[in-house]
């Protein structure tokens, strides 16, 4: 993936890797953006970082577009963002962007959907009892959800004010 963007402005250019991992633990969706033959489709879903793995797992229907563009084209971008927001009369805006891109798994072995719920879970929510009682399910109830798992290949970050 070329930096185009980072050519005009390399000053933005978040180069730091721990920096651009913070952005991905502190952010809690991504916006992934899809393609088969010449459609695009772009989604927002919420997401767990595995930092071991280099992957963002997410939940999704076991019917549904994105599933139906991810079996034609797995390849995907995303980004997450920090958004501080619009500076009012200074024409700047205040963000943290990581943009992201790699193959997009469903993921079909059990274990591995238990996992992706476990990541998921303890990324989105602070409370223990909440993320128990989400995660006490029968093995029949994983072999029935889908778990997605973006495995990322290249990523860069930027920033602005």
């Amino acid at each position: 993936m070329k930096k185009y963007h980072l050519h005009n402005r390399p000053n933005r250019e978040i180069k730091d890797k721990e920096e651009m991992e913070r952005i991905i633990k502190n952010c809690k969706y991504a916006i992934i953006s899809m393609c088969r033959e010449d459609e695009p489709y772009i989604v927002t879903l919420s997401y767990g970082y595995d930092p071991e793995k280099q992957s963002l797992y997410f939940h999704c229907a076991p019917e549904g577009l994105k599933l139906d563009f991810l079996n034609a084209n797995n390849r995907v971008c995303a980004t997450v963002i920090e958004d501080g927001g619009y500076i009012i009369n200074e024409c700047g805006h205040e963000y943290k962007s990581v943009v992201f891109g790699g193959d997009m798994q469903i993921v079909s072995d059990v274990e591995e959907k238990k996992h992706g719920m476990r990541v998921l879970l303890h990324h989105l929510e602070t409370t223990d009892s909440v993320i128990k009682e989400k995660l006490v399910k029968s093995d029949d109830f994983y072999a029935q959800m889908e778990i997605l798992r973006l495995d990322i290949k290249q990523i860069h970050g930027k920033a602005g004010r």
